[in-house]
């Protein structure tokens, strides 16, 4: 439809302005077509830079902001003129035209910044509103969590619902990544872009390509807060960093690892396991060993049984940012 509307708006620059001019001559209604064509052209791609740099939130707040500041500078240029004072009328003709100026940018300035907090445009521009009146739940993806590839297996087990939001500017650094010159950065990148496909070509998972961006931030997980914030959405991320910024600014966050580690069995002391020891532990006489679920697993006086498969008792067990680790010693 977009390359429709195109076509037709050149078409008919084309052939408006041809008709203007063919009463004088046939030359001057193809020269002036031609011009009339590279003209719409132009402000096309204009229009379609404006329409993806800026939200239709952001824009209204301007043009909301604009005529506010316009008319009270309206009502100032009044007051000047009501005023019996010799200073004000002898500058009356520059304080009118100035009190436009700096009002109506004033006013349009402060609507931008603080759109998020207007409240109508709340009511007129529901970020996660279907048509049909009910609440649409958003969940941004972040670069990372698109890399780790889980998503993908959560999203099939039907536990997430809602609409998962792709931004381009997640999208451009996937892209950045799967050509990079390191091969393990380069096939983390470009297993990342599988998945994405993947999940897209899934019809039981919702996934949509947000243009939307933010050009004054050059940071990604910036522009991820930002964006949440306007769409009223949740982040997906197993970035620990991430988290603790979108919690400072109230964004919700889903948190793969933590979900992980809240789906890993539970340890009591004095249980008992097996477990293979694969590596020297930090202290002395420690061996490490690793679950199938990938929690760590150190063993006190292990050392001397590194490369064995052996029963081991539970003496407690630690939750740490990183994950679980279970403690014990030699059966």
């Amino acid at each position: 439809m977009i390359i429709i509307l195109r076509s037709l708006f050149i078409l008919t620059s084309i052939i408006f302005s041809s008709l203007y001019f063919i009463s004088e001559s046939i030359n001057s209604a193809l020269i002036t077509g031609a011009a009339a064509g590279v003209v719409s052209l132009i402000f096309i791609i204009a229009i379609e830079y404006v329409s993806h740099t800026f939200s239709v939130r952001i824009l209204l707040s301007a043009i909301t902001g604009l005529i506010l500041g316009l008319v009270i500078g309206h009502f100032i240029g009044i007051a000047y003129s009501a005023m019996d004072v010799k200073l004000l009328s002898q500058y009356s003709s520059i304080l009118k035209p100035l009190s436009y100026h700096v009002f109506g940018f004033a006013v349009m300035m402060f609507f931008v910044i603080n759109n998020e907090h207007i409240g109508f445009l709340n009511k007129l521009l529901p970020a996660n509103v279907e048509d049909n009146g009910s609440q649409i739940s958003y969940k941004i993806l972040d670069t990372s969590v698109i890399i780790d590839g889980r998503i993908s297996d959560i999203c099939d087990t039907k536990f997430l619902e809602g609409i998962l939001v792709i931004p381009n500017f997640v999208l451009n650094e996937l892209q950045m990544i799967a050509d990079s010159a390191d091969s393990i950065k380069r096939n983390r990148g470009r297993r990342g872009l599988d998945i994405l496909n993947k999940m897209q070509k899934d019809k039981s998972i919702m996934v949509k390509i947000s243009d939307m961006d933010f050009k004054d931030i050059p940071e990604v997980d910036a522009k991820l807060v930002k964006l949440a914030k306007v769409m009223k959405a949740k982040v997906i991320t197993n970035d620990f960093n991430l988290n603790k910024v979108a919690e400072f600014h109230g964004v919700p966050v889903l948190n793969i690892n933590q979900l992980s580690n809240a789906l890993k069995p539970i340890v009591l002391p004095g249980e008992e396991m097996r477990v293979s020891l694969i590596k020297e532990g930090k202290d002395p006489d420690q061996a490490i060993g690793y679950l199938d679920d990938g929690t760590m697993v150190v063993v006190e006086n292990g050392r001397k049984m590194l490369n064995n498969d052996v029963d081991v008792v539970v003496t407690s067990v630690l939750q740490t940012t990183a994950g679980r680790m279970i403690f014990t010693r030699l059966k």
